[in-house]
């Protein structure tokens, strides 16, 4: 049982461009919604917005280990006035389109 969640949580889904809008658009809308929130952020609401960035990141785009810096990266203060959950889905991206390109075909025989 154990096994099957693990597999789960931890997958990688196939990079679709749908997929990567939703991404940008939950890093989007958390960073800008965390900087509207200035004064009122460290009460709560901004580590709210962290967990369900970090939920709904790894579901769109399956868990990366870089995720884990950006999430505890937000509850320091000043740092979470940054754009990390952006910059931090566009490496994600990035890699994941990197590790899922083909391999390029072996090089055929000399002659």
């Amino acid at each position: 049982m154990i096994s099957k969640l693990s597999n789960r949580i931890f997958r990688t889904p196939k990079l679709t461009r749908t997929r990567i809008i939703l991404a940008f658009a939950v890093a989007v809308f958390a960073d800008g919604l965390q900087f509207l929130l200035n004064g009122v952020g460290w009460l709560g609401p901004d580590q709210a917005i962290d967990v369900m960035a970090m939920l709904l990141t790894c579901w769109l785009l399956g868990f990366h280990w870089l995720l884990l810096p950006t999430f505890a990266l937000e509850f320091v203060p000043l740092a979470d006035e940054l754009p990390t959950w952006t910059a931090c889905v566009t490496a994600v991206i990035v890699l994941r389109k990197r590790q899922q390109r083909p391999a390029p075909p072996p090089p055929g025989p000399t002659i």
